[in-house]
């Protein structure tokens, strides 16, 4: 059964909320976009409230300015806190959320802030789905300019199954919209969703170089110092044996973009 109630897309204007906002759009529900470029803060929460009004179904994708543990993890029990306070009062009935796959693997970084907020939003009082994605295929041309120096760029030695971010936003698209995928509040049914197949960062970056006519050499990179750093060439952050699988690949999605 398809719900077409209000929803409010947080990030709306960003990677994986604006196809969210397109999509709920060509589908015919009534979409309200939630950014600090269009007022409203889910942080200091100001706005928040007017946007929550007769919303039924809340998708968060927002994301803070920083990577770094302590700045994201502030940001995300703020908004969480938010979300689900100011969501009870405006009468929410759920909250989606994308997180990344491995977050509860790793004790630092970014995914510990992320599974900070999935804790706090499952502890809340408006029932909360937790949506689990591999890295993006849009996440690798980033790693790329991020990591050169002096005609080296250095990536992450990272096993991974990445996805394309339209992708993503379908399957989040899909959970507000079907009926019978709220769980009660406080349970923690975590789906997962990746691309189609295992990649190498190392290899996939060597492709964005190649495509570019980048005459860039593509370095694997590892953080000696990060307790967690192992982890990611272990594969913790790849999909289990249940996570829904999609396409396209990275290089489908390579060649359909702008050189």
């Amino acid at each position: 059964m398809n719900a077409r109630g209000r929803i409010a897309v947080t990030g709306a204007t960003g990677r994986v909320g604006r196809h969210v906002v397109d999509l709920l759009e060509e589908r015919g529900n009534d979409v309200v976009g939630i950014a600090r470029s269009l007022g409203v803060d889910v942080v200091s929460g100001e706005g928040l409230a007017d946007a929550l009004a007769g919303v039924e179904t809340v998708i968060d994708t927002a994301t803070g300015a920083s990577p770094e543990q302590e700045p994201a993890t502030e940001f995300f029990t703020a908004s969480a806190r938010n979300f689900q306070q100011l969501g009870e009062q405006a009468g929410v009935q759920r909250i989606v959320v994308v997180s990344i796959i491995g977050a509860d693997r790793f004790s630092g970084g970014y995914l510990a802030a992320k599974r900070v907020q999935e804790q706090a939003l499952l502890a809340g009082p408006v029932p909360a789905l937790i949506l689990r994605a591999a890295q993006f295929h849009e996440f690798v041309p980033q790693l790329v300019d991020w990591g050169g120096h002096n005609g080296v760029s250095y990536v992450p030695e990272m096993r991974t199954q990445l996805v394309a971010a339209r992708t993503v936003a379908e399957a989040l698209a899909d959970l507000a919209t079907t009926t019978d995928s709220a769980p009660a509040a406080g349970t923690a049914h975590i789906p997962e969703i990746a691309g189609p197949r295992e990649e190498s960062l190392v290899e996939i970056a060597k492709l964005v170089a190649a495509r570019r006519g980048d005459p860039v050499r593509i370095e694997g990179a590892t953080n000696p110092t990060d307790p967690d750093g192992h982890l990611y060439a272990n594969g913790a952050l790849l999909p289990g044996p249940h996570a829904s699988l999609a396409g396209p690949s990275f290089e489908e999605w390579l060649e359909r973009e702008p050189r």
